[in-house]
């Protein structure tokens, strides 16, 4: 089904019959994606009145209980409020849901003992783009970023200015393949999503960060309208469902 939105001053065309997901699903065991040294999620049938709730079991229905973490296990989106003594849940500040973003794929450089994101790298990929989300897929590409197991691995991050570089450009929500924009063991600094959340002391309350997406090969690099769908939690992230839609010319 095509689609015509009014987006700013333009009118754009885009087929909602053919929805790119970039969601890890979440899964019950330890085949899951994993990060932050915890163990995988759980979802398991209820007991009652010692009565496992299943219909394997000989229940009428499956009433499953789900144990998990949303930034340990999976694609989530996330507020200031992942760094504030203050609540700024994900369900009252994500007010918007349609946004232009812009994909681009980029090659981590090597820093030290690190692989790192830099300004120039993006500055490269986006140039004078005018978008409200960038999606960063980091190279090499493989199906493995669906169940890897982070924790201890020193993911790739992204650099100071390559964060102050996006804020400049008014990038408003940010997208990436890695457990965090900030480095894996950094003693609590948090540099990266400070920057992206702090513009010249003060707070950008209506920008969020996605992490741990997974951008398919066959999507290509440029421009699509993105869906950011949420679970309605009262808490700074929620599990979440992106969706890019292409942009027909």
């Amino acid at each position: 089904m095509i689609a015509t939105i009014q987006f700013r001053s333009k009118k754009l065309k885009i087929n909602l019959a053919d929805p790119l997901d970039l969601s890890i699903p979440l899964k019950g065991n330890a085949s899951n994606v994993n990060a932050w040294y915890i163990g995988p999620p759980k979802i398991e049938a209820e007991v009652v009145d010692g009565k496992t709730i299943s219909v394997t079991e000989g229940a009428s229905v499956n009433f499953n209980t789900i144990t998990f973490n949303p930034h340990a296990h999976g694609t989530h989106t996330e507020t200031i409020g992942h760094i504030t003594k203050e609540d700024y849940p994900i369900n009252k500040y994500l007010k918007e849901f349609f946004f232009l973003a812009e994909v681009i794929s980029v090659a981590p450089e090597k820093s030290g003992d690190d692989y790192v994101i830099s300004a120039k790298q993006l500055q490269f990929a986006i140039g004078n783009k005018k978008r409200d989300a960038l999606v960063i897929r980091t190279l090499p590409n493989m199906n493995d970023k669906k169940s890897k197991q982070y924790s201890h691995t020193n993911w790739t991050y992204l650099e100071k200015e390559a964060v102050k570089l996006l804020v400049r450009k008014g990038i408003k929500h940010l997208l990436i393949d890695t457990p965090s924009i900030d480095k894996e063991e950094d003693g609590g600094e948090l540099i990266a999503h400070k920057t992206f959340w702090y513009q010249n002391g003060k707070k950008r309350t209506d920008a969020t960060i996605t992490e741990m997406i997974y951008v398919p090969n066959k999507i290509d690099d440029g421009q699509y309208i993105l869906n950011l769908q949420i679970a309605p939690f009262e808490n700074d992230a929620s599990p979440s469902k992106p969706i890019l839609y292409k942009i027909i010319e």
